[in-house]
């Protein structure tokens, strides 16, 4: 019999045996190597003498049994053999798997630590440096965030991030902390929204049974850590307490010399009754800002989108999303969103033609501007543009000023700058229309619903 013939023979009574034996019986069985087969006697190998002498003694009949019924003779036999170099490989490949085995373990433990980091620190897993599509707007930005997620506490502290809504501004900030995690587990990171740290003090602050114990809590938690990310720090102001505090947040951080990241909707000045003392401290780093993408960057971002969630597409979809949606990178890939999930929904491929009949573009009429803002504004509230325009006080008119602000800011994503000048109006008043409409919208119904009408007219979304 050849070689390839026994090895035939010996892997149809191996399957037999292990598909009839107890399983407790296989890790004796599996390592059996067969050495050869003469006038009906079967000789197998083996490197594990304890199994061995376990097949011999407890299992040598039903063994036997099994090779008679394939080799069809009932005068068959088998030998089992202690081979000492099969020992030895059996011991190497047990080794090899142990460490493997280790290897996986500490691996999955490692990834288990980064999870609760990542849970302890508030960070949302989507937010790295890996999945920021890169840009002519951001790339200063980009560069600067890895280079503070690589040496924190080096160069650029603290780092004030500043631009409208949309821009990614959290991303970046929060993909400093997950590159730290990964790449410095031993480095604590906290990030918090601004209004989290508000309502974390007022809590602490205003329990006056253990008011001394609790800020002292309250303390630990924001100062006993290597970088702190601070989101929106804009909804600050006016918080006169919590301003104060938040002072002593980054006195105690920055003296004990660890990384502040700040973003902001805006520069530090140009928040109304934030204190000098911040304003000093925010202004005494780096601070970048963010502006809406450009074309090639809003179709890459949109290229990326479609590819990680696997969404078959054509390019002249994208080519018209990033066409008509400039202002942000939320409203850039809501629109895309909305598109995929019509054409997922109704079975439908991601046409051209799905997309203009979905989004409606077309319909929208020119970009949005300040003359139109002031035009559909000044139509809404039955006045002339050249009264929004000018210095009257009277209520109605006043409010209207206010609303077009606040929707040249929201929908054209231009500087306070820019639009201070299209009123003939300082930078200080322009920034006061905006937040007066901005924090009304959270509480007044019936604002909300006269934004909504504006925008409808101005065929905003």
């Amino acid at each position: 019999m050849n070689s390839i013939e026994l090895n035939s023979l010996w892997g149809q009574i191996k399957e037999q045996l292990i598909d009839s034996l107890p399983e407790n019986v296989h890790p004796w069985i599996t390592p059996l190597e067969v050495s050869g087969y003469d006038n009906g006697v079967l000789t197998v190998v083996t490197g594990q003498l304890m199994g061995k002498d376990i097949l011999r003694k407890k299992y040598y009949n039903d063994i036997l049994k099994i090779i008679k019924k394939i080799t069809h003779n009932d005068n068959s036999d088998i030998v089992i053999l202690f081979d000492e170099n099969a020992a030895k490989s059996i011991k190497k490949e047990s080794e090899k798997l142990q460490k493997k085995q280790a290897e996986a373990l500490q691996k999955e433990k490692a990834m288990e630590n980064l999870s609760f980091m990542q849970s302890y620190s508030n960070l949302n897993l989507k937010y790295k440096f890996e999945n920021f599509v890169v840009g002519k707007n951001n790339e200063f930005a980009y560069k600067v965030t890895r280079s503070v997620a690589e040496n924190p506490s080096q160069k650029y502290n603290p780092l004030f991030i500043y631009g409208s809504s949309g821009l990614g501004k959290t991303h970046l900030m929060q993909a400093i902390g997950h590159y730290t995690i990964f790449k410095n587990p031993k480095l604590t990171v906290k990030y918090t929204k601004t209004e989290d740290y508000i309502n974390d003090f007022i809590t602490n602050s205003r329990n006056l049974k253990n008011s001394v114990e609790n800020m002292s809590k309250f303390n630990k938690k924001y100062t006993n850590i290597d970088i702190i990310l601070i989101d929106d720090i804009q909804f600050i102001e006016s918080k006169n307490k919590t301003m104060l505090q938040m002072q002593h947040t980054f006195d105690s951080l920055y003296n004990k010399g660890k990384q502040i990241v700040i973003t902001s909707d805006r520069l530090p000045k140009d928040i109304p009754t934030l204190t000098k003392a911040l304003c000093t401290r925010f202004e005494q780093g780096l601070m970048v800002e963010l502006v809406p993408p450009e074309k090639q960057n809003r179709f890459d971002i949109l290229k990326k989108l479609a590819q990680d969630n696997g969404i078959q597409y054509e390019d002249s979809v994208l080519d018209y999303i990033s066409e008509h949606f400039v202002n942000n990178v939320r409203e850039l890939e809501g629109a895309f969103n909305r598109v995929s999930a019509y054409a997922e929904i109704n079975s439908a491929p991601l046409t051209l033609e799905l997309a203009k009949n979905v989004l409606k573009c077309d319909e929208q009429g020119n970009e949005i501007d300040f003359n139109k803002i002031a035009e559909v504004t000044s139509a809404f509230y039955s006045i002339s543009s050249d009264e929004l325009k000018g210095s009257s006080r009277n209520q109605k008119v006043s409010l209207a000023r206010h609303i077009a602000i606040y929707l040249s800011r929201e929908l054209t994503g231009k500087s306070f700058v820019n639009i201070a000048e299209y009123y003939n109006k300082k930078h200080p008043t322009i920034l006061f229309a905006y937040d007066k409409v901005k924090n009304e919208l959270l509480t007044n119904k019936d604002l909300v619903k006269t934004i909504r009408e504006i925008k409808q007219a101005l065929k905003v979304r």
